[in-house]
């Protein structure tokens, strides 16, 4: 491949919505959806169709901290860098776009157990609803060893490390703003890759395997990979049709490691890639379907296991009563992840973004705001 396809005198184009990043959003989000209710069927889709369906929630959990690095970065990078928006506001307004709508959901779940219990209908595993969990997880701080956070909306987890990440954001560009677009690429995976002989080392496990209650430690490097992809991106041209074509490739080698094993490494060096050529494909014509599909990406995040618990909890208890046969269980196991999807949109619009415009509108009278030259946000907002 000619180097000229790239280069560092041209300027790469501004990130954009309705573009490829937006739709990749919103494919990850919903690929999560299906992996959480995957086992909620008749039988698991990871034993009746493929492993993938039970090991893709490391994979997509790699995508959603390593874009949200990315996107992060290339959003706020210039905001943060030159002293526009102080690491105290970055801070406050990245936490006031998850911690509402994550306390909103854990208390609406808390408010399901007690209602299902007191009309006789309790969790049928209630460990996973153990209330000394409750407190460190509302409070997103159950990924850096606290006490709690295992059970109710146990995927939350990734948000509570990204507040960890949100903290280290202004500290980690300061000297990512030092090194040159090349060093600052060698510099993500060397880390990475350094980050995962460590815990090879301490805990015999890899970086995607830690346990939740370290979630802050394997979200870290992850979060610092995809702002070193940002930092490239941002100084460093690729000519859209290799991008185009790097994108197809990489997903494609994603597809075929996928389907053999879970084959971590490669998997990450694919994922990389595609993000790497989503953003440095322009976005021409913007999409206003996938604009609107990919807003919606963090309420479907922070929603589908609430939903997943409230619609099994009474399709198994309807099942068990009325002898359902399995055509009629799979096709409530259809509607469910339908429901899935129906209630994040609600949610997004009816409460969510209500809310967040509100925080913007308060935000923006305590001087704290900024404007961004890139109108797109990552996947948790």
């Amino acid at each position: 491949m000619a180097w000229s396809a790239i280069s560092s005198r041209n300027e790469p184009p501004p990130i954009m919505r309705g573009g490829w990043l937006d739709a990749l959003r919103f494919i990850v989000a919903s690929l999560i959806i299906l992996h959480h209710f995957q086992a909620a069927g008749p039988h698991a889709l990871a034993e009746t169709i493929h492993p993938v369906f039970e090991r893709g929630g490391f994979l997509l959990t790699n995508f959603f901290l390593i874009d949200s690095g990315y996107v992060l970065m290339r959003v706020y990078g210039a905001a943060v860098g030159q002293g526009r928006l102080s690491p105290t506001d970055f801070f406050l307004k990245r936490a006031l776009r998850v911690w509402p709508a994550h306390l909103i959901m854990g208390l609406s779940l808390v408010a399901l157990v007690m209602l299902g219990t007191a009309v006789g209908a309790p969790p049928r595993n209630p460990e996973w609803f153990a209330w000394d969990q409750l407190p460190a997880q509302l409070a997103l701080v159950q990924s850096f060893g606290v006490h709690g956070g295992l059970g109710w909306n146990a995927p939350s987890w990734s948000i509570s490390a990204l507040i960890g990440c949100y903290l280290a954001f202004p500290w980690i560009l300061r000297g990512l703003m030092r090194l040159g677009p090349w060093a600052v690429l060698g510099l993500g995976v060397g880390v990475y890759l350094l980050a995962n002989q460590i815990t090879w080392a301490l805990f015999d496990l890899p970086v995607y395997q830690m346990p939740l209650r370290l979630g802050f430690w394997r979200a870290l490097p992850l979060f610092f990979l995809g702002m070193c992809l940002a930092g490239f991106a941002q100084r460093v041209w690729i000519a859209p049709r290799l991008a185009g074509w790097a994108g197809i490739a990489a997903a494609t080698g994603l597809a075929i490691a996928q389907y053999f094993d879970k084959n971590a490494l490669i998997s990450l060096v694919w994922i990389s890639l595609i993000i790497l050529a989503a953003g440095a494909v322009p976005v021409k014509k913007p999409s206003r379907l996938i604009e609107l599909s990919a807003v919606v990406s963090f309420s479907m995040f922070i929603t589908n296991e609430v939903v997943r618990i409230a619609w099994f909890g009474a399709t198994n208890v309807a099942v068990a009563r009325l002898s359902l046969s399995e055509p009629v269980q799979w096709a409530l196991w259809g509607a469910g992840v339908a429901s899935a999807f129906v209630f994040a949109f609600a949610f997004h619009y009816v409460i969510d973004q209500p809310l967040q415009n509100r925080i913007k509108g308060w935000l923006k009278r305590e001087g704290r705001a900024v404007r961004v030259r890139q109108p797109l946000v990552s996947l948790e907002g």
